[in-house]
């Protein structure tokens, strides 16, 4: 047996091996996500692939979702769309008192200005 012999044999389980690698974490990866599509409820907050945070309000279709945004705004979008469910942290208790400590602060009204009159000459 020669080295032309042997190398490509080599070259072609060294590339083999990677690809079936990956292949099979990627296969995971999916399965993964589709568990966790399956398994939305109303309740739970939840992260889109676009970064939104919102609160499933309901899970009864197979291809949508409704997400409440903000209180009495839901909107609906596609399981697909769906990244991850976020556990309620610290952070946010934190981040809401940090909220009610500048309701207690004076609040300034804005002031409009008059509209122009673009007719008017000078």
């Amino acid at each position: 047996m020669d080295l032309g012999s042997l190398l490509f044999p080599l070259l072609l389980v060294l590339l083999a091996v990677p690809l079936f690698l990956s292949a099979r974490k990627q296969k995971r990866a999916m399965a993964e996500q589709q568990s966790l599509q399956n398994s939305l409820a109303p309740g739970d907050k939840v992260m889109t692939t676009s970064g939104l945070y919102g609160t499933v309000a309901d899970a009864s279709h197979d291809t949508t979702i409704d997400i409440e945004i903000s209180e009495g705004v839901v909107t609906r979008w596609l399981r697909a769309a769906i990244r991850e469910k976020v556990a309620d942290t610290d952070e946010a208790v934190v981040a809401e008192d940090k909220v009610d400590e500048v309701d207690e602060e004076p609040t300034t009204v804005a002031q409009v200005a008059e509209p122009l009159d673009h007719n008017a000459k000078k």
